[in-house]
């Protein structure tokens, strides 16, 4: 491990929250990059997303993470255990609220996963552009503060950026000395392939509606560079012939849309001209089988559609 420079501050800082909080639009507004897809739809973000910020005095890691809410399939198990994983060895918690909404049950359901670690957790109640009077967040700091011992509590729209330099401070006076982990330009942990299957999937999640969003996977099969020219194969998987139909739209009009945009916005963050060649492919229960899950994370990607 990299030596420390004097005076210099580090640490892992992971990001929780229920379904829809803005967790992962945070991640991007604190990166300054967009690393994490972003939809107004719940479990948007399935598997724990790395995001580094590097300063002059400092390096601090965050890790997103999917949604707190209710397992009841092997894929949102997972994810849950992901949330679960995301409590442990880390300098800081960021538990990011709605804040245009009250405290419900499922809100304090959410809160009660800090009881199982000594972390200090900081309550940022996200979304306060949406506030018709700012008095309106009392009651509401007052319900959270009350579930839970919090460090701090500090107000943001993550969206148009209000309160993050107060967040980042807050964030740097709870950090030890520590070097920097990564290089200064890293930015995120993630391999460009499944950087590509998630824009594909947020675009899918942006045109579609009903079940379809949460039967969605998308696998990149294939990826050919040739000088300024990155030719992109992928497959997207639905469960039934329906979502299938759905995904591809009356005469083709929703999948060559899904195409267009993904293209534009994976030229804009590669830097290069894209070529990309979508198929839609249905694969009943595919959310149940563990080793197409495995084929899913990058982490594991050791997996297979064939089980």
């Amino acid at each position: 491990m990299p030596a420390a420079a004097p005076g210099f501050v580090s640490g892992f800082v992971s990001i929780l929250g229920r379904p829809n909080a803005g967790k992962s639009t945070l991640l991007n507004a604190l990166v300054g990059a967009k690393i994490a897809i972003v939809a107004d739809k719940p479990q948007t973000t399935r598997t724990s997303i790395q995001g580094v910020l590097t300063l002059p005095e400092a390096q601090i890691v965050f890790v997103d993470t999917p949604g707190i809410h209710r397992a009841d399939s092997a894929i949102n198990r997972r994810m849950m255990d992901t949330v679960r994983a995301a409590l442990d060895e880390r300098d800081l918690l960021l538990y990011v609220a709605d804040g245009s909404g009250g405290v419900t049950k499922r809100d304090r359901d959410a809160v009660s996963v800090l009881r199982h670690t000594d972390t200090p957790a900081i309550l940022v109640v996200n979304k306060i552009d949406c506030l018709k009077q700012k008095q309106d967040l009392l009651p509401l700091l007052d319900q959270f503060r009350k579930l839970h011992p919090f460090a701090d509590h500090i107000p943001i729209s993550a969206l148009t950026g209000e309160g993050l330099e107060t967040l980042r401070a807050a964030i740097l006076k709870r950090l030890p000395a520590g070097p920097a982990y990564f290089p200064a330009d890293h930015i995120t942990d993630q391999p460009e392939r499944f950087l590509a299957s998630e824009l594909i999937r947020e675009k899918i999640l942006h045109l579609t509606h009903e079940e379809v969003p949460h039967s969605v996977a998308v696998i990149v099969e294939k990826w050919e560079e040739t000088g300024n020219l990155i030719k992109i194969f992928a497959t997207i998987r639905v469960e039934r012939p329906g979502q299938k139909a759905i995904v591809i739209g009356a005469g083709g009009s929703v999948l060559k849309r899904v195409g267009t945009e993904a293209r534009l916005e994976m030229e804009r963050f590669f830097g290069h001209k894209i070529y990309l060649d979508l198929h839609v492919k249905v694969q009943p229960g595919w959310r149940e089988k563990p080793m197409f899950l495995d084929a899913l994370d990058w982490r594991t990607m050791a997996g297979s559609d064939d089980v």
